[in-house]
């Protein structure tokens, strides 16, 4: 019997339970669905790093600070595994899409897609947020977080983007990759105990993960994609497989040759001073920022010495517009980048507030 007719079909009831949500959801209910499918996309992880951080920070119990601050950890690790394991999933099976099945019967909410049905993303990244928030709330918070991720789902079903075979898998995907990310911090706490005095080990070991998802993630580029070959995955990004002489971006990719060796030694001379500064003890925030740029640099150094060029695959467009196509060493520099500007920001605000105090405490 056909695996898939049974693991994925349901035996018929995919598509079948697909339809009666799909047409059987009120047109008045399609602000509602682009609602919840906004607010179920990878696209908000920022918003909801930013605000563990800030929880971290507010609540007076240091217990309960430091319970905030392991699940911000967790939600980290637990979206790159979720993000790398959809991405490989959706590249093996490559499951199309409603539309490119059933046609006119299918009522899309938005751009069509026809590429990479299973799994949802966002029904993934939903899980994520369940799993990872779950013990830091009580039982209505509980409540709260499912009717999240089912209406997460729904929204991608009556939008006609994903079948429920599609939404499920990603659920299962999420909440394994929250299981996952916990049983590796368990099992590096020992570690993390030995190591807590030269916490410059672990700044060390977030870019060994960087690197390690860059190279891992050009490796499926290359072994899936021919060279030029542009696949699109929504109306607005491509994955595609082109190589670039330049920096990120694209930058100085028509020199005649030099930039490679510029670029490389240009790597190692950053990478050398940012293994330098992480020793020195730096705020968690910075330390994490130089963590990025390291394993983002070391990434592209190695594709350089490897393949005398670095591979791109990431391609964001709109309409005829394309940004110049990047890569996830680009996106761990510009993340790290972000996060020194951010911890810049928030140190300045403490400096003025310390001053601010002092002022007023000199006042007769």
């Amino acid at each position: 019997m056909n695996w898939k007719f049974v693991l994925y079909d349901w035996y018929g009831f995919n598509v079948t339970l697909f339809q009666a949500v799909n047409t059987g959801t009120p047109a008045s209910l399609a602000p509602l669905v682009s609602f919840f499918s906004f607010f179920g996309s990878y696209w908000t992880a920022p918003l909801l790093l930013a605000g563990l951080w800030w929880w971290s920070k507010e609540v007076t119990d240091p217990g309960r600070a430091d319970a905030v601050w392991q699940r911000l950890i967790g939600f980290i690790i637990a979206f790159l595994l979720g993000l790398l394991a959809a991405t490989v999933l959706k590249l093996v099976f490559d499951f199309p899409r409603p539309p490119v099945v059933l046609g006119e019967l299918v009522r899309v909410i938005g751009e069509r897609e026809q590429n990479y049905s299973l799994p949802s993303g966002h029904a993934t990244y939903s899980a994520l947020v369940l799993g990872v928030l779950w013990p830091l709330v009580g039982r209505r918070g509980h409540i709260g977080l499912v009717l999240y991720a089912v209406l997460v789902g729904w929204s991608r079903i009556a939008a006609g983007m994903h079948f429920p075979a599609d939404v499920v898998t990603g659920w299962c995907l999420g909440l394994g990759s929250v299981v996952l990310a916990g049983q590796l911090i368990s099992l590096t706490t020992p570690a993390w105990q030995v190591i807590r005095h030269k916490l410059f080990l672990v700044w060390y070991a977030v870019a060994v993960c960087a690197f390690i998802a860059d190279q891992l993630t050009k490796l499926i580029i290359v072994r899936t994609y021919a060279y030029g070959e542009q696949v699109e995955v929504t109306p607005f990004f491509n994955f595609v497989h082109v190589l670039n002489p330049g920096a990120a971006f694209s930058f100085l990719a028509n020199a005649d040759g030099w930039q490679r060796y510029f670029f490389i030694l240009l790597g190692l001379a950053v990478s050398a001073w940012l293994m330098r500064m992480l020793k020195q003890g730096l705020p968690r925030l910075e330390a994490l920022g130089y963590s990025l740029i390291l394993g983002g640099a070391l990434g592209n150094v190695a594709d350089r010495l490897l393949r005398g060029q670095v591979v791109d695959f990431l391609d964001f467009h709109w309409q005829n517009t394309h940004w110049p196509a990047f890569n996830f060493a680009d996106v761990a520099i510009m993340s790290g980048a972000a996060l020194l500007i951010i911890s810049t920001l928030i140190q300045g605000k403490a400096t003025n507030v310390s001053a601010t105090e002092r002022h007023t405490h000199l006042k007769p």
